[in-house]
């Protein structure tokens, strides 16, 4: 996918730069493959906001992606790649030869009319998934499942991929994009090839609305409210909050170290913060 910038007749396409998807499928998503999906606005199930600045946007229809890949050894053929206004990367249509169809992450280099199949031993070709047992040391993977059965948690946003870059025992060492080096279960699954899309990172917004179309609101700062609203809030002037960054309730942020998850602790054999110790 190449990107695409115009020629600047109004002031927010001068530095409007987005991907073109002129040759993804133009009509709707497969109807038994949607369900509707509900705007939160940011709040929870008590109806109290959780996460700030957002509401509004499009509304949008939830396509169910097979995250999970478990129907082996049956070879399936990619009927066409679409946009998913849910994530960064593209998903493709993929029919299987009993004729079900089912929707996967589409990764790069996969074409219309591609063939591809989820199993223990099969090819390592971008779409095909297997255990990462079966998977060669050094190959690309994306979609990488953490607990088994549970479907791919790990790169799935456009662009991402994982290496494998050992074994050990039962687990296999996944280098992950932040340079964290992991062990995975062998069993878990993962697909073949890094995912699509990854002129994403390139795209820049352009215009306010362009993000009010997303779902996100204006976010203001807390050194421009009133002390009663913000810890930073107050002061004669500009002031730069005259306290280390914390959140509106007053917890610190901005470096913060946020992990709880200890049980998990042993499986991360290089931590990405590693790098920035040592200096």
């Amino acid at each position: 996918m190449a990107l695409r910038s115009y020629n600047p007749v109004t002031p927010s396409q001068r530095q409007l730069v987005i991907v073109d998807r002129s040759s993804l499928y133009r009509g709707k998503p497969v109807k038994a493959l949607t369900e509707g999906k509900h705007s939160s606005g940011g709040r929870n199930n008590n109806g109290r906001i959780t996460v700030r600045f957002r509401g509004g946007g499009h509304k949008r229809a939830y396509r169910i992606v097979d995250f999970k890949r478990r129907k082996h050894d049956v070879p399936a053929t990619v009927e066409r790649i679409e946009y998913d206004p849910n994530r960064t990367a593209f998903i493709a249509l993929v029919k299987y030869q009993d004729g079900e169809q089912a929707y996967i992450l589409a990764p790069q280099r996969l074409a219309v009319g591609d063939a591809i199949v989820s199993g223990s031993h099969v090819d390592v070709k971008p779409g095909n998934a297997m255990p990462l047992s079966n998977i060669p040391i050094g190959t690309i993977v994306h979609n990488i499942e953490l607990k088994l059965g549970k479907g791919g948690q790990i790169a799935r946003s456009a662009g991402t991929y994982a290496q494998i870059v050992g074994r050990d025992g039962d687990y296999v060492i996944v280098r992950l994009n932040s340079t964290e080096q992991r062990l995975v279960n062998g069993r878990c699954m993962a697909t073949v090839g890094a995912v699509s899309n990854p002129d994403n990172m390139n795209v820049s917004i352009g215009k306010a609305g362009r993000k009010r179309w997303m779902g996100r609101r204006p976010h203001n700062r807390g050194v421009s409210m009133n002390p009663i609203d913000h810890p930073h809030g107050g002061g004669e002037g500009r002031t730069s909050g005259g306290r280390h960054p914390v959140t509106p309730w007053g917890l610190p942020t901005k470096g913060k170290k946020t992990r709880k998850n200890k049980s998990t602790t042993k499986f991360i054999i290089s931590s990405r913060h590693a790098r920035k110790n040592k200096k």
